[in-house]
Formats: C-alpha cells, structure tokens, sequence
C-alpha cells in the first residue's frame, strides 16, 4: 500500500487543516506571494510539517481554490438568468470583482497565470465561458460595444486586479468609468 492511499494519522490531518486554514487565511489578506514560513509560523507547525503535506505553493492552490472559485459559477448563473443582456454583463463584472476585491489570493489566482492545479483552471474556464455568453447577448441586444470580446474581458480582469491591489477602495469607480465606455452607441 503506497504512502499516498493511506489515510493520515490524527496528528498529521490535524496538521494538514491547520495548514490549509493558516493558507487560506494569508492568501486572502495578502495574495498568492505570502512566505510559506508565514503560512507554517500561523498554523504553529514546522517548515517541514508544511513542505510534507504541501510540497508546492500549487498544491495549496489545488486544495484551496477550486473551492473560492465555485463563486465563479454562482456569479454567472445569477447573470445568465437575468433577462436584461446589459444588466446581466454589467452585474456579472461588479460581482466578479467585488469577489476579486474580498480575497487578495482569489484576485491574484484570476490574475495572472494560473496555477497549474487542473480543478483550479477547470473552474476558470467555466467562468470564461458564462462572461462568454454574457458578452454574446449583450453585443446580440446591441447594447454592448460589438468589438468587445473574452480577450478584453482577460485584459479587463487582469487591469481590475492590479487597481484592487493598489487602491481598494476605487476599483467600482473605475469599474463604473470602463463600463460606461462600453455601451453600444
């Protein structure tokens, strides 16, 4: 029996939820870069004790996110089952990056590069594909720009990040000024 299929002393899961809390909790507060020592120091176990369960930073992306990143789906079926096309786009984007704006780790996961955690890129991909039919039917309504395109979205979500992380409190403004830019003339 290999190592990986047995079930984890008491000891060693309680070490592993303690780590994935403290994780969890410092990706939130200061994003996806915190040093793995600050992440070892909270939960009160040995560097060793967190490389053991979590050899890699994508590790702790693979048990945290795809969790943070179901909000992803919840979003977009509220927006896809608005029947107004620009309502639908304009709160989807408000409520994606009200998101980003709550969890610094979840912000910088939507970013950037994803880790390569197969559930975490599955979950984002869903979520392109609900801002994909969102897009469709607003430019379809003819009350979104129709050169407006998923890439855009990307370059958009990866502009918001960064106003997130410089100046949280602005991000609805500017969200609000770039919004305004993209109705339908």
């Amino acid at each position: 029996m290999s190592t990986a299929s047995r079930p984890l002393r008491a000891d060693a899961a309680r070490n592993r939820e303690k780590l994935l809390a403290a994780a969890a909790a410092l990706f939130a507060e200061r994003g996806l870069d915190v040093p793995l020592e600050h992440i070892a120091r909270r939960a009160e176990v040995s560097i060793g004790t967190l490389y053991k369960h979590f050899p890699t930073r994508e590790d702790f992306a693979a048990a945290i996110f795809p969790e943070r990143l179901a909000a992803l789906d919840v979003i977009g079926e509220k927006a896809l089952a608005d029947p107004d096309p620009w309502h639908a786009f304009a709160g989807y984007l408000d409520d994606l990056f009200a998101l980003q704006a709550q969890d610094r780790g979840l912000n910088d996961v939507l970013a950037r590069d994803l880790p390569n955690a197969p559930e975490v890129v599955s979950a984002c991909h869903r979520g392109a594909g609900h801002a994909e039919v969102l897009i469709a039917r607003a430019v379809e309504a003819g009350v979104l720009r129709d050169d407006y395109s998923i890439a855009d979205m990307a370059t958009l979500t990866r502009a918001m990040a960064q106003v997130i992380r410089d100046s949280p409190g602005e991000w609805r403004r500017f969200l609000s000024i770039y919004v305004d830019g993209l109705r339908a003339q």
